[in-house]
């Protein structure tokens, strides 16, 4: 049996600030849940919290069955580490811990090959034997398999950064739902999959006998795996948390009925309490000039009393009102034109003319080279003029081609970077960002930066660094810098994966509204209904135009 019960939890940021108040709920043995919120509400603080990562300022975790946690840093590797790492960091303790004792003993033979070390080696492989490492290294070669199409001896030494996101994901899912554990913690797994591996996902979830909690703001795949949705409200005191048993097609209409409930118990608290406290004012005075009033005026006190201390209901939660006003500027009638262009060792020569105010969303399988083709498109192209510098300082790597990708005249890049790493706002706050100004944008005034965050939802995470901010904060924040840059040709890469469902509708708004062109790589089946042309990157190498979206290209067929 694989359960999850959490009581009355409570958790404080460092900076004193309460992020959780009071959060409980039940997840039962087989239930599949998502956990949704807004961005900044703690969805992933309280994964850390129910996997023992973090410690509860209040409140209980009680769980039961064995553990399997995705983290939100899976999809966004760049270190040393290995596949085999990967796998072995989501493999149960006893393995873990045996893989890890086996590593330090082999490179230790290495650098001093005498009987200790000898021994210590023996000792380490043996235990390694005991614990079923050879039988896991078997089951590692059936993930590896099903992942990337190799086996584990030809992938294990393979850097993780070689990956793309979403085979890094990938790899840890195939790991964790084919492996022993009965209860999955999963933040944010849908993120860097494409569409196939999502509806994969889907099926994988919903066929699972494991109890599942999830983290996902993608609409479809909630409505296609969840069978419970668990939600964070922000409160002024931190976020609660509700359960709604059904699936996703009734969650809306549960919610604003939830809302209005809360709405109607607070209008009456208040009418009783307006109304308690008449009767003690009225009996107070009656009191003074008649002393057979007394002891009702003292019991009028002590019902008041008892009335406030009980408080009054859960309040309505607090309305993320986010507003995206991506202005954008007239550029010259071709925004793009790509002569006979060729992504070296990815894609075969296309052509493509792409117009001022099309909206181009770009399809395919992970690894087919959407994003170096955004990102070439970012560094102002193949012969990039002045004007064609992008509007942030930030290092882009070259992306090797042939042929020419020519941007048009007065189109300024604008990038969205799907893994949000930005050196250049690397340990500033969102005020100082915003003060400081650069080339491309004015400074602002601590008055004029607080209306413009807040009008991302991101006030209260003002004085916090960009570092420290949730995978969606951090991704409102790049679009709030892309709407102050001037820049007249968005080009965002998966912008939705960490946004939460509100800003994700704010940010369709605002493209709707925005006076350029807009490209964007996308694996969102929702937010590709709002484009117009699809650039597709086939399982063939080629790329082709479609009026409609496709979704069913397969990893490109080439050598691995």
């Amino acid at each position: 049996m694989a359960h999850i019960d959490i009581a009355d939890l409570e958790y404080f940021l460092p900076d004193g600030r309460q992020l959780l108040d009071g959060v409980g709920f039940r997840i039962g043995e087989g239930v599949k849940a998502a956990l949704i919120g807004p961005n900044g509400t703690g969805k992933t603080t309280l994964l850390g919290l129910i996997a023992g990562d973090l410690t509860p300022d209040g409140g209980a975790v009680t769980r039961s069955g064995n553990l399997g946690v995705m983290r939100q840093f899976v999809g966004q590797v760049d270190d040393d580490s290995t596949v085999r790492d990967l796998l072995v960091a989501v493999a149960p303790p006893a393995v873990r811990a045996a893989a890890i004792a086996l590593d330090d003993a082999e490179n230790a033979l290495i650098e001093q090959d005498e009987q200790a070390t000898q021994l210590a080696y023996a000792h380490a492989l043996t235990d390694w034997v005991d614990v079923g490492g050879y039988e896991t290294e078997t089951f590692w070669d059936r993930v590896t398999m099903a992942a990337l199409g190799v086996p584990f001896d030809q992938a294990k030494w393979r850097a993780v950064r070689t990956l793309s996101g979403g085979e890094q994901k990938r790899v840890v899912l195939e790991a964790l739902f084919a492996g022993p554990d009965e209860l999955l913690l999963l933040d944010e797994p849908d993120n860097y999959l494409d569409v196939p591996g999502k509806q994969w996902l889907e099926r994988t979830i919903a066929d699972s006998n494991k109890s599942v909690l999830f983290v996902s703001h993608d609409r479809e795949l909630i409505a296609n795996a969840a069978t419970r949705i668990v939600t964070l409200e922000p409160g002024v005191n931190g976020a609660t948390a509700w359960i709604h048993g059904g699936g996703f097609a009734g969650y809306q209409q549960a919610r604003e009925d939830r809302n209005s409930r809360l709405a109607e118990l607070r209008r009456r608290w208040d009418e009783d309490h307006a109304k308690l406290r008449a009767l003690v004012l009225r009996l107070r005075e009656k009191a003074k000039f008649n002393d057979s009033v007394a002891a009702r005026y003292h019991a009028a006190q002590t019902r008041i009393a008892k009335f406030e201390a009980a408080g009054p209901p859960e309040s309505v939660p607090l309305r993320q009102n986010v507003s995206v006003r991506l202005r954008g500027g007239r550029t010259g009638r071709r925004s793009l034109v790509c002569t006979q262009l060729e992504l070296t060792g990815l894609m075969r020569p296309f052509d493509a003319e792409i117009w001022y105010g099309d909206r181009i969303a770009v399809l395919g399988a992970n690894g087919s080279g959407k994003s170096h083709f955004l990102r070439l498109l970012a560094a102002g192209g193949t012969d990039p003029d002045l004007e064609h510098r992008p509007i942030q300082d930030i290092d882009l790597a070259p992306v090797p081609h042939t042929g020419t990708a020519a941007l048009g005249a007065r189109v300024r890049p604008g990038y969205f970077a799907q893994t949000h790493s930005r050196p250049d706002l690397s340990g500033r706050t969102l005020l100082e960002i915003l003060h400081l100004g650069n080339e491309h944008r004015d400074g602002m005034g601590r008055e004029a930066a607080s209306r413009v965050l807040d009008r991302y939802g991101l006030a209260r995470a003002a004085e916090q660094r960009y570092d420290e901010l949730s995978g969606g904060q951090q991704a409102r924040l790049q679009i709030l810098l892309l709407e102050l840059s001037g820049v007249t040709m968005l080009l965002l890469d998966e912008p939705t994966d960490n946004l939460d469902l509100h800003s994700a509708d704010a940010l369709e708004q605002g493209i709707a509204e925005f006076a350029g062109t807009v490209i964007a790589v996308t694996h969102d089946r929702w937010f590709a209904r709002e484009f117009d042309r699809f650039l597709v990157f086939g399982s063939d190498g080629t790329v082709y135009e479609r009026g409609t979206p496709v979704w069913d290209e397969t990893r490109v067929h080439r050598a691995r």
